[in-house]
């Protein structure tokens, strides 16, 4: 995608992905966490390359007091994780990614997300993810499943991207809704699916 093509498709996204009940009000995960008045959490990412822009969204989140926590990379392809606090505090890493420059919060702090943004390559009519085969989400995953979390798994993708079907693995794991510049899809169950 040509770069002012992605800049573009980034601000309907970020419209798009306002819309979300779970992005207007991220709610805790866990019981007892976080403290009353503590700000809600998202666990999102900063695009790279042709991928769709989130840095709209991002920015509109931290305006709206989110918390917004970015991945770290870390050397056998888990994910730390970081708050954000703004494009001047992204410092580049390996493989082109962009991550907070601030202190690290640890594996586990992806637990405290009400929301969790995921990048992907496609997703299937069931909510079924492909992501990029680097396996970093894919732990992120199955954390928040061992942590007992019931964050909302949402994949931004571009309009073609929502596919009839993708290839599956046995751990591969359903998200909850995709959002393209121009739709939110729900996804209730393996097969169904309700735009909005």
């Amino acid at each position: 995608m040509p770069p002012d093509v992605v800049a573009v498709t980034g601000e309907a996204l970020a419209r798009r992905a306002l819309e979300l009940d779970e992005l207007a009000a991220p709610v805790p995960t866990r019981p007892g966490t976080p403290r009353p008045g503590t700000p809600p959490v998202v666990a999102a990412y900063v695009s790279i390359g042709g991928e769709p822009s989130t840095r709209a969204l991002l920015d509109r989140l931290r305006a709206a007091g989110v918390r917004v926590l970015l991945p770290v990379l870390l050397a056998d392809n888990d994910l730390d994780w970081a708050l954000y606090e703004g494009a001047e505090r992204l410092v580049r890493a390996g493989r082109g990614l962009l991550e907070p420059d601030g202190p690290r919060l640890g594996p586990e702090a992806v637990t405290t997300a009400g929301v969790v943004l995921l990048p992907g390559l496609a997703v299937d009519h069931g909510g079924l993810r492909l992501g990029r085969g680097g396996g970093s989400y894919d732990r992120v995953l199955a954390r928040l499943e061992r942590a007992g979390a019931r964050a909302s798994l949402v994949v931004l993708l571009y309009d073609a991207e929502v596919l009839a079907e993708v290839p599956a693995e046995a751990h591969d794991r359903h998200v909850h809704a995709a959002v393209t510049p121009s739709a939110v899809h729900r996804f209730t169950a393996p097969g169904a699916r309700t735009e909005g």
